[in-house]
Protein backbone atom coordinates (compact mmCIF):
# COMPACT_ATOMS: atom_id res chain seq x y z
CA UNK A 1 0.00 0.00 0.00
CA UNK A 2 2.93 2.25 0.66
CA UNK A 3 3.80 2.12 -2.72
CA UNK A 4 0.47 2.95 -4.16
CA UNK A 5 -0.23 5.85 -2.14
CA UNK A 6 3.32 7.20 -3.75
CA UNK A 7 1.82 6.08 -6.84
CA UNK A 8 -1.23 8.33 -6.61
CA UNK A 9 -0.35 10.93 -4.87
CA UNK A 10 -2.27 10.08 -1.78
CA UNK A 11 -1.80 13.07 0.56
CA UNK A 12 -0.14 12.70 4.38
CA UNK A 13 -2.76 11.89 7.32
CA UNK A 14 -2.75 15.58 8.64
CA UNK A 15 -3.96 16.31 4.90
CA UNK A 16 -6.58 13.98 4.68
CA UNK A 17 -7.82 10.72 6.43
CA UNK A 18 -11.78 10.24 5.11
CA UNK A 19 -12.90 10.98 8.92
CA UNK A 20 -16.66 11.79 9.01
CA UNK A 21 -17.29 9.31 6.01
CA UNK A 22 -19.10 6.64 6.16
CA UNK A 23 -18.64 3.58 3.46
CA UNK A 24 -20.74 0.28 3.19
CA UNK A 25 -19.19 -2.73 2.28
CA UNK A 26 -20.84 -5.76 0.19
CA UNK A 27 -18.31 -8.74 0.30
CA UNK A 28 -17.73 -11.99 2.05
CA UNK A 29 -17.60 -9.96 6.08
CA UNK A 30 -14.87 -8.18 7.85
CA UNK A 31 -13.02 -10.25 10.57
CA UNK A 32 -11.26 -9.36 13.92
CA UNK A 33 -7.83 -7.51 12.75
CA UNK A 34 -5.68 -4.63 14.74
CA UNK A 35 -5.39 -2.59 11.83
CA UNK A 36 -9.37 -2.75 11.77
CA UNK A 37 -10.35 -1.62 15.39
CA UNK A 38 -12.79 0.42 15.64
CA UNK A 39 -13.75 1.16 12.04
CA UNK A 40 -16.69 -0.90 12.18
CA UNK A 41 -20.41 0.58 13.02
CA UNK A 42 -22.76 -1.86 11.74
CA UNK A 43 -22.62 -5.62 10.47
CA UNK A 44 -25.34 -7.94 8.66
CA UNK A 45 -24.83 -11.50 7.09
CA UNK A 46 -26.89 -12.30 4.13
CA UNK A 47 -25.50 -15.64 4.08
CA UNK A 48 -25.69 -17.45 7.59
CA UNK A 49 -27.87 -14.92 9.23
CA UNK A 50 -25.03 -15.04 11.99
CA UNK A 51 -25.41 -12.15 14.59
CA UNK A 52 -21.45 -11.45 15.05
CA UNK A 53 -19.28 -10.05 12.40
CA UNK A 54 -17.08 -12.63 11.01
CA UNK A 55 -15.49 -13.55 7.65
CA UNK A 56 -15.18 -16.96 6.48
CA UNK A 57 -12.89 -16.27 3.37
CA UNK A 58 -10.91 -13.64 4.37
CA UNK A 59 -11.71 -11.39 0.74
CA UNK A 60 -13.69 -8.50 2.85
CA UNK A 61 -11.28 -7.86 5.33
CA UNK A 62 -8.66 -7.65 3.20
CA UNK A 63 -10.71 -4.61 0.96
CA UNK A 64 -11.51 -3.02 3.98
CA UNK A 65 -7.94 -3.46 4.76
CA UNK A 66 -6.77 -1.38 1.59
CA UNK A 67 -9.84 1.41 2.31
CA UNK A 68 -9.70 1.87 5.86
CA UNK A 69 -6.96 0.13 7.60
CA UNK A 70 -4.57 1.96 10.06
CA UNK A 71 -1.60 0.23 9.36
CA UNK A 72 -0.93 -0.13 13.45
CA UNK A 73 0.86 -3.22 12.82
CA UNK A 74 3.33 -2.42 10.26
CA UNK A 75 3.99 0.69 11.38
CA UNK A 76 1.46 2.42 8.88
CA UNK A 77 3.71 0.77 5.72
CA UNK A 78 0.52 -1.01 4.96
CA UNK A 79 -1.71 1.83 6.36
CA UNK A 80 -5.16 1.94 4.37
CA UNK A 81 -6.48 5.34 1.95
CA UNK A 82 -8.55 6.46 4.40
CA UNK A 83 -8.31 5.20 7.44
CA UNK A 84 -10.82 7.82 9.25
CA UNK A 85 -13.63 6.04 7.00
CA UNK A 86 -16.27 4.23 8.99
CA UNK A 87 -18.08 1.17 8.22
CA UNK A 88 -20.98 -0.68 7.29
CA UNK A 89 -20.47 -4.28 6.31
CA UNK A 90 -22.74 -6.56 4.54
CA UNK A 91 -21.64 -10.27 4.51
CA UNK A 92 -23.04 -11.20 0.83
CA UNK A 93 -20.35 -14.03 -0.03
CA UNK A 94 -20.10 -17.47 1.38
CA UNK A 95 -16.58 -19.05 2.51
CA UNK A 96 -15.57 -19.65 -1.09
CA UNK A 97 -16.16 -16.18 -1.71
CA UNK A 98 -19.57 -17.08 -3.65
CA UNK A 99 -22.76 -15.51 -3.58
CA UNK A 100 -26.08 -15.23 -5.19
CA UNK A 101 -28.35 -12.45 -6.79
CA UNK A 102 -30.92 -13.17 -3.71
CA UNK A 103 -27.81 -12.16 -0.93
CA UNK A 104 -26.70 -9.14 -3.13
CA UNK A 105 -30.26 -7.85 -3.85
CA UNK A 106 -30.75 -8.36 0.22
CA UNK A 107 -27.61 -6.37 1.04
CA UNK A 108 -28.17 -3.75 -1.49
CA UNK A 109 -31.73 -3.09 -0.21
CA UNK A 110 -30.71 -3.40 3.58
CA UNK A 111 -27.57 -0.31 2.33
CA UNK A 112 -30.90 1.65 1.34
CA UNK A 113 -33.14 0.88 4.41
CA UNK A 114 -29.93 1.97 6.75
CA UNK A 115 -28.40 4.87 4.42
CA UNK A 116 -29.76 8.26 6.16
CA UNK A 117 -29.60 6.68 9.90
CA UNK A 118 -26.05 5.43 9.20
CA UNK A 119 -24.87 8.03 6.78
CA UNK A 120 -23.89 6.14 4.02
CA UNK A 121 -21.66 8.22 0.81
CA UNK A 122 -20.04 5.20 -0.69
CA UNK A 123 -21.17 1.94 -1.46
CA UNK A 124 -17.96 -0.77 -2.37
CA UNK A 125 -18.80 -3.52 -4.19
CA UNK A 126 -15.66 -5.94 -4.98
CA UNK A 127 -17.26 -8.39 -6.16
CA UNK A 128 -16.79 -9.22 -9.71
CA UNK A 129 -19.95 -11.47 -10.74
CA UNK A 130 -20.07 -12.99 -14.22
CA UNK A 131 -22.66 -12.61 -16.76
CA UNK A 132 -25.48 -14.16 -15.13
CA UNK A 133 -27.42 -17.08 -17.38
CA UNK A 134 -30.35 -15.51 -16.65
CA UNK A 135 -31.18 -12.07 -18.14
CA UNK A 136 -33.88 -11.20 -15.75
CA UNK A 137 -31.60 -11.03 -12.86
CA UNK A 138 -28.96 -9.48 -14.17
CA UNK A 139 -31.52 -6.49 -14.47
CA UNK A 140 -32.96 -6.62 -11.31
CA UNK A 141 -29.00 -6.67 -10.17
CA UNK A 142 -28.70 -3.43 -12.25
CA UNK A 143 -31.76 -1.96 -11.09
CA UNK A 144 -30.88 -2.17 -7.97
CA UNK A 145 -27.57 -0.70 -8.01
CA UNK A 146 -29.05 2.51 -9.74
CA UNK A 147 -31.41 2.66 -7.14
CA UNK A 148 -29.05 2.90 -4.31
CA UNK A 149 -27.07 5.36 -6.83
CA UNK A 150 -30.22 7.47 -7.47
CA UNK A 151 -30.48 7.82 -3.02
CA UNK A 152 -27.28 9.62 -3.39
CA UNK A 153 -24.67 7.17 -2.69
CA UNK A 154 -21.82 6.55 -4.44
CA UNK A 155 -21.42 3.01 -5.74
CA UNK A 156 -18.18 1.80 -6.61
CA UNK A 157 -17.87 -1.60 -8.39
CA UNK A 158 -14.90 -3.97 -9.90
CA UNK A 159 -14.42 -4.31 -13.74
CA UNK A 160 -13.86 -8.18 -12.89
CA UNK A 161 -11.30 -10.59 -13.58
CA UNK A 162 -12.43 -12.37 -16.89
CA UNK A 163 -10.83 -10.33 -19.52
CA UNK A 164 -8.92 -9.02 -21.33
CA UNK A 165 -11.83 -9.86 -24.01
CA UNK A 166 -14.12 -6.81 -24.98
CA UNK A 167 -17.75 -7.50 -23.04
CA UNK A 168 -16.06 -8.68 -20.06
CA UNK A 169 -17.43 -6.14 -17.21
CA UNK A 170 -18.88 -7.81 -14.72
CA UNK A 171 -22.39 -7.78 -14.44
CA UNK A 172 -22.42 -6.10 -11.11
CA UNK A 173 -20.27 -3.00 -12.50
CA UNK A 174 -21.93 -2.91 -16.13
CA UNK A 175 -24.42 -0.28 -14.63
CA UNK A 176 -23.99 3.16 -16.35
CA UNK A 177 -24.12 4.62 -13.33
CA UNK A 178 -21.75 3.46 -10.78
CA UNK A 179 -18.32 4.19 -11.01
CA UNK A 180 -16.76 0.48 -12.55
CA UNK A 181 -12.93 0.17 -11.62
CA UNK A 182 -10.65 -1.70 -13.80
CA UNK A 183 -7.17 -2.59 -13.33
CA UNK A 184 -3.26 -1.60 -14.17
CA UNK A 185 -0.58 -0.77 -12.20
CA UNK A 186 1.21 2.02 -14.58
CA UNK A 187 4.92 1.53 -14.77
CA UNK A 188 5.21 -0.92 -11.66
CA UNK A 189 5.99 -4.78 -12.43
CA UNK A 190 6.01 -4.62 -16.02
CA UNK A 191 7.31 -7.84 -16.39
CA UNK A 192 5.04 -9.39 -13.77
CA UNK A 193 3.26 -12.04 -15.98
CA UNK A 194 0.27 -11.97 -13.58
CA UNK A 195 -0.17 -8.28 -13.84
CA UNK A 196 -3.82 -7.00 -13.27
CA UNK A 197 -4.50 -5.36 -16.70
CA UNK A 198 -3.88 -8.69 -18.28
CA UNK A 199 -7.14 -10.13 -16.98
CA UNK A 200 -9.36 -6.86 -16.25
CA UNK A 201 -12.20 -7.08 -17.19
CA UNK A 202 -13.16 -4.69 -20.53
CA UNK A 203 -15.95 -2.92 -21.93
CA UNK A 204 -17.79 -3.85 -25.38
CA UNK A 205 -16.29 -1.69 -28.14
CA UNK A 206 -20.04 -1.35 -29.39
CA UNK A 207 -21.03 0.04 -25.83
CA UNK A 208 -23.69 3.41 -25.36
CA UNK A 209 -21.24 4.31 -22.72
CA UNK A 210 -17.81 3.58 -21.35
CA UNK A 211 -16.52 1.01 -19.13
CA UNK A 212 -14.54 0.97 -17.05
CA UNK A 213 -14.32 4.38 -15.31
CA UNK A 214 -11.29 4.49 -14.04
CA UNK A 215 -8.52 1.90 -13.56
CA UNK A 216 -6.04 1.92 -10.22
CA UNK A 217 -3.17 -0.32 -9.02
CA UNK A 218 -4.33 -4.11 -8.32
CA UNK A 219 -1.27 -6.04 -8.59
CA UNK A 220 0.26 -7.64 -5.38
CA UNK A 221 -1.86 -4.99 -2.88
CA UNK A 222 -0.94 -5.87 0.57
CA UNK A 223 -3.65 -5.73 2.88
CA UNK A 224 -5.03 -6.90 6.21
CA UNK A 225 -4.61 -11.25 6.74
CA UNK A 226 -7.76 -12.48 8.46
CA UNK A 227 -5.34 -15.38 9.21
CA UNK A 228 -3.16 -13.46 11.26
CA UNK A 229 -1.73 -15.40 14.76
CA UNK A 230 0.21 -13.33 17.63
CA UNK A 231 3.21 -15.46 18.95
CA UNK A 232 5.50 -14.13 21.82
CA UNK A 233 3.43 -10.76 22.15
CA UNK A 234 3.87 -9.94 18.40
CA UNK A 235 1.41 -9.96 15.66
CA UNK A 236 2.60 -12.92 12.96
CA UNK A 237 1.45 -12.98 9.17
CA UNK A 238 -0.65 -9.80 9.78
CA UNK A 239 -0.46 -8.74 6.15
CA UNK A 240 -0.78 -10.52 2.70
CA UNK A 241 -1.13 -9.50 -0.82
CA UNK A 242 -3.81 -10.37 -3.26
CA UNK A 243 -4.17 -9.17 -7.02
CA UNK A 244 -7.25 -8.17 -8.88
CA UNK A 245 -9.88 -5.86 -9.97
CA UNK A 246 -11.21 -6.68 -5.93
CA UNK A 247 -8.14 -4.56 -4.48
CA UNK A 248 -8.36 -2.04 -6.74
CA UNK A 249 -12.06 -0.56 -6.26
CA UNK A 250 -11.44 -0.04 -2.94
CA UNK A 251 -8.37 2.31 -3.57
CA UNK A 252 -10.52 4.07 -5.18
CA UNK A 253 -13.89 4.18 -2.97
CA UNK A 254 -10.90 5.21 -0.39
CA UNK A 255 -9.43 8.30 -2.65
CA UNK A 256 -13.54 8.89 -3.32
CA UNK A 257 -13.63 9.31 0.85
CA UNK A 258 -10.26 11.71 0.58
CA UNK A 259 -12.63 13.80 -1.55
CA UNK A 260 -15.82 13.71 0.22
CA UNK A 261 -14.12 14.57 3.12
CA UNK A 262 -12.56 17.50 1.52
CA UNK A 263 -15.04 18.94 -0.38
CA UNK A 264 -18.25 17.44 1.26
CA UNK A 265 -21.03 19.02 -0.59
CA UNK A 266 -20.44 17.55 -3.75
CA UNK A 267 -22.24 14.98 -5.26
CA UNK A 268 -22.34 11.04 -6.10
CA UNK A 269 -22.44 12.10 -9.65
CA UNK A 270 -20.18 15.07 -8.89
CA UNK A 271 -17.44 13.26 -7.10
CA UNK A 272 -17.52 10.41 -10.60
CA UNK A 273 -17.28 13.01 -12.72
CA UNK A 274 -14.05 14.32 -10.87
CA UNK A 275 -12.71 10.65 -10.31
CA UNK A 276 -12.92 10.23 -14.35
CA UNK A 277 -11.90 14.13 -15.01
CA UNK A 278 -8.97 13.84 -12.87
CA UNK A 279 -7.29 10.55 -13.91
CA UNK A 280 -4.40 10.16 -15.69
CA UNK A 281 -4.45 9.13 -19.36
CA UNK A 282 -2.32 6.19 -20.41
CA UNK A 283 -3.16 5.98 -23.52
CA UNK A 284 -4.86 3.11 -23.80
CA UNK A 285 -8.00 1.70 -25.00
CA UNK A 286 -11.23 3.39 -23.95
CA UNK A 287 -12.65 -0.23 -22.85
CA UNK A 288 -9.69 -1.11 -21.44
CA UNK A 289 -8.92 2.09 -19.48
CA UNK A 290 -12.03 4.22 -19.01
CA UNK A 291 -10.58 7.80 -18.53
CA UNK A 292 -7.33 6.78 -17.29
CA UNK A 293 -5.61 5.88 -13.90
CA UNK A 294 -6.59 7.21 -10.24
CA UNK A 295 -4.62 10.52 -9.72
CA UNK A 296 -5.62 11.29 -5.92
CA UNK A 297 -3.23 14.03 -5.91
CA UNK A 298 -4.84 16.05 -8.86
CA UNK A 299 -8.51 14.78 -7.87
CA UNK A 300 -8.16 16.64 -4.32
CA UNK A 301 -6.73 19.77 -5.76
CA UNK A 302 -9.44 23.02 -5.98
Amino acid sequence: MQRVREQLEVPSLAAADGSGITVGVLDTGIGQHPDLSGRLLRFQDFVGYKNRMYDDNGHGTHVCGILCGSGAVSQERYRGMAPGVRLIVGKVLDDKGDGSTESMLRGLDWMLRIREQCRIRILNISVGIGTLEEMKKEEQLRAKIEEVWDSGILVVCAAGNKGPEPGTISAVGGSSKAVTVGCHDGSYGIDHPGRCENYSGRGAEDAPYRKPDLVAPGTDIMSCNLHYYRLHGKFRNAYVAKSGTSMATPIVSGAAALLMQRFPWLTNEECKQKLQYTATDLHLPWNQQGWGLLNVGRLLRD
